[in-house]
């Protein structure tokens, strides 16, 4: 990275560090950005997206359905932006079996996917009684990365060494953009929290796209900076009351568009380019809005279809086991028999049925610690496009 990869209406300057390194030094928010007719219209239709995907989760039965397997679909897209490859069906059998097996996927991969998935438990849980915090964003940091790669770097602490963004194997001369020094980031992060807290005149998604680009920018954390710097915008969505429920993740539509997401992210820092990733940012709200909304609508009506079939029972535990594979479509008799509080025959009864019923179908081949998957609902979390 050299200072003249920087023109004049860059968002900052770039400054040496103390080993002679060049790094940029974002300015603090808000920045001037001319308002335009393409902007506004972006803006209108991610917030008439938004609105209904609000609506559909004030109206859902036990939005825990939802939320479950939102957030691991959430965690599989983000983790494979870094590298991961563990899909869905691999996370929930994972989670399913007693051992902690994985059916094809390297462990140490489903082990950072489900880090994921418990840093953005923990931050949605705290948020019932804490404001969105630099001390929050670093305990979700340190469950993120504790006993994976990246275990090394300083889980839970801001870095206090330079970190840069490149290619692979590139060394800090050969970086595509450096980040600021570290003694700078004390005053960095205090503008940014400050930032968060503090309402201002722009709409809260215009708002959200600009906090998420100066976390990236500042990049705070030696490692995991991009899993926490998304993992914030679900946390600022809920905190600021723009859902009622965390249904609207964005890493579908940055991994989709992945080269389009970095690229715009440097343009930022590079040009000013503030415009053309709002708009970007906007777009990715109204696409993964309408997703959601239709995926949704989709478990709902699968759901509603399996309780129909189920009436002849007469069996409310059946009912209820149902409901169960919505929040874990992957399940063991012991654990199911634990969360419904009765027997495992009487778990056992009821798999039989919906295996006859192919609700369930048995993922081990093997006649002890069997895990049961329930395909139709994970093809529809899983699927690349809720129509799909």
């Amino acid at each position: 990275m050299e200072p003249e990869d920087f023109t004049p209406e860059a968002p900052g300057r770039p400054i040496k560090n103390l080993d002679g390194a060049w790094t940029f030094l974002p300015n603090p928010l808000p920045p001037d950005i001319p308002p335009s007719w393409d902007l506004v219209q972006h803006l209108s239709a991610a917030d008439r997206a938004l609105s209904e995907l609000a609506g559909v989760a004030r109206n859902l039965p036990n939005p825990h359905l939802l939320i479950n397997p939102f957030v691991r679909r959430e965690a599989v897209l983000s983790s494979r932006i870094e590298g991961t490859q563990t899909s869905l069906s691999e996370l929930f059998f994972f989670e399913a079996s007693e051992q902690g097996e994985t059916s094809h996927t390297d462990r140490s991969d489903v082990e950072e996917v489900i880090n994921y998935v418990n840093a953005l438990e923990y931050g949605l849980l705290n948020l019932r009684d804490r404001p969105i915090s630099l001390a929050l964003l670093r305990e979700m940091h340190e469950r993120l990365m504790q006993g994976v790669r990246g275990q090394d770097k300083s889980p839970g602490r801001f870095r206090t060494k330079q970190n840069w963004i490149g290619q692979r194997g590139f060394s800090l001369e050969r970086a595509t953009y450096v980040p600021p020094p570290a003694t700078h980031l004390t005053t960095l992060l205090g503008d940014l929290e400050s930032y968060i807290r503090t309402p201002d005149a722009l709409p809260p998604l215009v708002r959200l796209a600009l906090i998420h680009y100066q976390f990236e920018a500042v990049h705070p954390f030696e490692d995991g900076n991009g899993r926490i710097g998304r993992l914030l915008i679900t946390l600022l969505l809920c905190a600021e009351d723009l859902l009622p429920e965390p249904l609207l993740y964005l890493s579908a539509f940055f991994e989709r568009n992945r080269d389009a997401y970095l690229g715009l992210l440097l343009a930022v820092s590079r040009s000013g380019a503030w415009s053309e990733w709002v708009t970007f940012f906007l777009r990715g709200v109204a696409e993964q809005s309408r997703d959601a909304v239709n995926r949704s609508i989709r478990l709902l009506h699968l759901r509603e279809s399996y309780r129909q079939q189920l009436q002849s029972a007469r069996s409310t535990l059946s009912l209820r086991l149902v409901d169960e594979l919505f929040l874990y479509p992957a399940m063991t008799v012991p654990r199911m028999a634990k969360r419904l509080g009765v027997t495992p025959r009487a778990v056992h009864l009821i798999v039989d049925k919906l295996i006859e019923m192919e609700i369930l179908r048995e993922a081990t081949g093997r006649q002890r610690n069997r895990v049961f998957l329930a395909p139709a609902i994970i093809g529809i979390i899983e699927a690349p496009e809720a129509n799909a």
